[in-house]
């Protein structure tokens, strides 16, 4: 039977960049066009859809909601805790929803916390500190050069870009000072990993299973090296997906369960992607773990439902399916 579904987002045309913002401001938000295929999936299940917004909509009619569950995509405005907003609202009102709840959003989109808990879980992730404005920079690196500094709390590549890569100290605090200026944050100050960049989308609950691994290709190179993932090469599409990632299959294997492990690690529900840098012996390092990833067609998530050999509908219906399965709701089988 066909529920009432509410969508949750943020979307692009709702927060256009503003005078004196930085260019991947609304970076995370998603366009008009991704709204529209999650919808039509969602409907594609014989569901009624109705669209909310982000958390000031949803705060605005959540004593009247009318619905059964909510699909929740929404990134949230500003703050470390933005992506747990629209969680403990519902909560706080008793309405179930799909994705990881207030505390693994919170945790995961700081990436300095979610570092410490894959520490504590012995899970391989490249040596960091974290640097702010003022800090003592010499002081504080016990890593060596290369160095990778990007935003504390962001993400879609959010202030990354080839100066994020740094060979010295000048370079290091000219990073380090931008992201507190542009970006009013701390700097996540990583060892710079040389090689290869895989993804893993992640679905399930009790027993969560690793979709076919992803592999970036940048500007046509699958073996990376130096270069790597950033917010304009995303935005001019010269980042690619190749699913399944041409790679042996036991080293598929060996990311699908790391990436499993990082999944229960930080308690994610439903859905997750993994993404992870492979040094040019072979050693993965996981930089980081997503729970609330994109869901377009074009994106890692639509291309690992190419991999499947299923529509992308099915796919979106199956990480409904799962949250309506978690909360004890009947639910309309994806076929999946």
């Amino acid at each position: 039977m066909g529920k009432i579904i509410g969508l949750t987002y943020d979307s692009k045309e709702a927060w256009p960049i503003q005078p004196g913002q930085t260019l991947d401001a609304n970076a995370e938000f998603d366009p008009a066009a991704t709204i529209d295929e999650i919808v039509s999936a969602l409907e594609s299940g014989g569901h009624q859809v109705k669209k909310i917004g982000g958390a000031r909509e949803l705060l605005a009619q959540i004593s009247n909601l009318g619905v059964d569950i909510v699909f929740n995509v929404a990134e949230g405005l500003s703050g470390r805790n933005r992506e747990s907003q629209v969680p403990i609202l519902l909560e706080m009102h008793g309405i179930p929803y799909t994705g990881s709840d207030a505390l693994t959003l919170g945790a995961t989109l700081d990436k300095s916390v979610a570092k410490k808990i894959f520490v504590a879980d012995e899970i391989p992730t490249a040596k960091f500190f974290i640097a702010s404005e003022g800090d003592d920079l010499k002081e504080l690196n016990t890593i060596g050069f290369p160095l990778f500094v990007k935003p504390c709390s962001e993400g879609t590549s959010k202030g990354i870009s080839l100066l994020s890569r740094v060979e010295d100290y000048e370079g290091l605090r000219r990073q380090v000072d931008l992201i507190s200026e542009c970006y009013h944050q701390p700097s996540l100050v990583e060892q710079f990993i040389k090689g290869t960049e895989f993804t893993v989308v992640v679905l399930g609950n009790e027993t969560p299973e690793a979709m076919p691994v992803v592999q970036y290709k940048i500007n046509d190179k699958l073996e990376l090296l130096d270069d790597f993932y950033t917010f304009d090469r995303v935005a001019a599409e010269s980042v690619k997906y190749i699913c399944p990632a041409e790679i042996p299959n036991n080293f598929a294997k060996k990311l699908q369960g790391l990436a499993v492990k990082v999944y229960k690690s930080v308690g994610c529900r439903d859905l997750g992607r993994v993404d992870f840098r492979v040094d040019e012996k072979g050693n993965p390092f996981v930089l980081e773990i997503n729970p609330l990833p994109c869901l377009a067609k074009k994106d890692a998530f639509g291309r690992t439902a190419n991999a499947l050999g299923i529509p992308f509908e099915k796919l979106v219906l199956r990480v409904l399916n799962e949250g309506l399965r978690r909360v004890n709701m009947d639910r309309q089988e994806a076929g999946v």
